[in-house]
């Protein structure tokens, strides 16, 4: 490369955009961490407070809070009093990365970056040796996702998902058979448990600590009519057993996503509906540009999605398989109708819509 060729001021801003990327990598760091300590809780209840004053509140180390603060203070995150020495979570900033916001808490999100983080080294030998890395080497997936989920899908359930198929409430409140495709540590199906007595839940995953996990709520519930499944979904051989099969962001993580939709197809009784929630993209990379969280998705696919489903000798569909691939594999399992919904205040998102 010739250094004499390039044109410094082009060089100039690359190299600020990517500190400015290194600056903003360390914040989700830090996110993720005010979160997982519970510092956003508790300095979102309190007034402009001393390091000291907030550690005790948080029941945490002072040392570790005060430069937690500083992350936070050179972010724009917390505001600083340096007279008082007093540290501040305006309350605009609170709502989006508290437990009590009764919004989005953003602050969830930011879990993912260092989780996928525990799988680096994984990675770079697998991009040397091919294959996958599997779910059992994530620390902390199915709590996250768990987490995550409750967020985006169960805040929805009631009021936006289920009114996407005409009738289904109703349905379900007279009492209908439903499985969960990937139904990780089960909150939706114990919900729905809950709020439709006279439906009968099943719930299958792969991870045995999800479901043992689901199973303990479920009791705990008191639930009777739910009950959870290790299972490999591409294996599962229910015929005509399900009058509501969902799928909520699972199925590009298949190994065998092909297998799995037929055998969704199979198990679904006359009239029965598959709601199946997916990611809202294009199933190629120019489609993608614009896409407000585009880099995020192809990240987490890489590090998470692709690679557990080639750990299993899948497809490695990814994350970002698409709404055009999505569409022809629903057409080749024998889905001949499918409507696509998507909720506005969902950017990541949409739903596929289907009836036997």
């Amino acid at each position: 490369m010739n250094a004499a060729m390039l044109e410094r001021s082009k060089v100039d801003a690359f190299a600020d955009r990517i500190v400015d990327a290194l600056n903003k990598a360390a914040l989700i760091q830090m996110l993720s961490l005010g979160h997982r300590t519970g510092l956003f809780d508790t300095m979102a209840e309190l007034p402009p407070s001393t390091s000291p004053e907030i550690a005790r509140a948080a029941n945490l180390h002072e040392r570790y809070v005060r430069e937690w603060l500083g992350a936070m203070v050179v972010s724009g995150i917390v505001d600083y009093s340096p007279r008082e020495r007093t540290y501040y979570l305006p309350r605009e900033h609170a709502v989006c990365l508290s437990r009590q916001s009764p919004m989005e808490n953003l602050a969830v999100l930011a879990q993912y970056i260092p989780l996928l983080g525990t799988v680096e080294d994984d990675i770079v030998r697998c991009f040397k040796h091919g294959g996958g890395v599997p779910y059992a080497s994530f620390r902390r997936f199915h709590e996250v996702m768990a987490e995550d989920s409750g967020q985006s899908v169960l805040r929805a359930l009631k009021d936006y998902i289920l009114p996407l198929v005409p009738g289904l409430a109703s349905r379900l409140d007279k009492g209908i058979d439903v499985l969960d495709i990937g139904c990780g540590r089960g909150r939706i199906m114990n919900s729905l448990a809950r709020t439709f007595p006279n439906s009968r839940f099943r719930g299958y995953d792969i991870s045995d600590e999800a479901i043992d996990f689901a199973n303990k709520e479920a009791a705990v519930n008191g639930s009777t009519n739910i009950h959870f499944t290790v299972q490999d979904v591409a294996s599962f051989d229910d015929e005509d057993a399900f009058d509501l099969i969902t799928a909520f962001d699972a199925i590009h993580d298949q190994a065998y996503p092909d297998v799995v939709l037929r055998n969704i197809h199979r198990a679904l009784r006359f009239k029965g509906v598959f709601l199946m929630q997916d990611i809202q993209a294009h199933s190629h990379v120019d489609g993608n540009l614009d896409h407000p969280i585009g880099t995020l998705l192809y990240t987490i696919s890489c590090m998470h999605c692709m690679t557990v489903s080639l750990s299993a000798n899948g497809m490695g569909l990814g994350a970002v398989w698409g709404e055009q691939t999505a569409l022809r594999m629903l057409d080749e399992a024998g889905f001949k109708n499918v409507r696509i919904e998507k909720l506005k205040h969902d950017i990541q998102n949409q739903f596929y819509i289907m009836t036997k």
